[in-house]
């Protein structure tokens, strides 16, 4: 996972760090996703292709948080935690 810091103008503009735009080309539409305060960017040719996968990763993800924040987690060694993974 790539992270990068940036900043929003006066006029609401964002600058994308150029590290993280490589894969972008001038004039590329790009969709921007808000819920529960996080943002999704992805580009328009690509949301068909994986829209419904993203939108089942950020729901999963957010009630992964939710229960994290209540304390609903619980510690297990890593070698107990590859055995619940072949579970699945």
């Amino acid at each position: 996972m790539d992270i990068a810091i940036t900043k929003m103008s006066s006029k609401g503009q964002i600058v994308i760090p150029a590290e993280m735009r490589k894969d972008i080309k001038e004039g590329e539409k790009l969709i921007l996703i808000k819920s529960n305060g996080r943002f999704t960017m992805k580009k328009a040719t690509e949301m068909d292709k994986q829209l419904e996968e993203d939108m089942e990763f950020s729901r999963r993800t957010e009630e992964a948080w939710k229960r994290y924040d209540k304390g609903e987690f619980k510690k297990m060694s890593s070698d107990d935690f590859l055995k619940e993974l072949e579970k699945w």
